[in-house]
């Protein structure tokens, strides 16, 4: 639900709080920003360069993460996240890692920004202390100074400068970032986008100004996949865009999921 999630937000247009007025929420300079019917708030300010993922990428990222198969990210997420303020879930998706997360931390209150409408939909409804924004993570976050005890970024772009800002000092940001072997299996018989060698190197120095490196754990889990899972798995990521249909799996494959745990606490 958002209300959980107001006494956090500020209104994008002029950084002032935000509270709720009837199907909508409105700041003191009477800036208004609609709810939409499925739960979540718009704090776009109407400034969208893209819109992220498809309606039929989130229903096969929906089905995949239903059947378990990355399970293992989020157990490790809910283990380095506990706490009992405010997570916020920067590129949310379907909002399952954030429920993950506060469903082993009780007092805890989760908030998921993306700018996929289809994703939003999902995310709103994940959890019952989960409110969900329409908001760019470029841009300047909708969110307080120093609200978040904890923000976790799982596949998603990083803005450490904004990251930072809405960080409390204590907090730590929890970053899942896929590994050289990532899903190799499928890149070599289908062509799927390839983790870049610098890539580990590349976020680190993204985020240095802002962040120091707390730990780095490794998690790899082997998945077997039907023909349909395996299908839907790239029908989840980027890869989707540029896959041909002909190419795509047809009988069951074993195939390692590989990615990084980086915790970071404000420099």
């Amino acid at each position: 639900m958002i209300d959980g999630a107001i006494p956090y937000l500020r209104c994008p247009v002029c950084e002032q709080s935000l509270a709720r007025a009837e199907r909508a929420l409105r700041c003191p300079r009477g800036h208004n920003f609609d709810l939409a019917r499925q739960g979540y708030a718009d704090l776009s300010a109407g400034r969208l360069p893209h819109v992220g993922d498809t309606a039929d990428m989130v229903a096969d990222r929906a089905a995949f993460l239903a059947a378990g198969h990355y399970d293992f990210i989020g157990s490790a997420l809910a283990a380095a996240a506990a706490t009992d303020g405010l997570v916020v879930d920067a590129g949310t998706g379907t909002g399952d890692y954030l429920a993950r997360v506060l469903a082993a931390a009780p007092a805890a209150t989760g908030l998921g920004l993306d700018v996929s409408k289809p994703a939003l939909r999902r995310a709103a409804r994940c959890h019952p202390r989960a409110g969900a924004v329409l908001a760019d993570l470029w841009r300047p976050l909708p969110i307080v100074d120093g609200a978040a005890a904890v923000i976790l970024d799982v596949f998603a772009p990083r803005n450490g400068a904004e990251f930072r800002r809405v960080l409390r000092p204590d907090g730590r940001l929890l970053v899942v970032t896929p590994a050289a072997g990532h899903l190799h299996e499928l890149v070599a018989a289908h062509g799927l986008i390839r983790v870049a060698p610098d890539k580990a190197a590349r976020v680190r120095e993204a985020l240095d100004d802002h962040f120091a490196v707390e730990s780095v754990t490794a998690l790899e889990h082997s998945l077997d996949l039907s023909a349909a899972e395996a299908r839907t798995l790239i029908g989840m990521t980027p890869s989707a865009h540029h896959v041909p249909v002909a190419t795509l799996p047809t009988a069951a494959v074993k195939v390692t999921a590989a990615v990084d745990l980086t915790v970071y606490r404000p420099r």
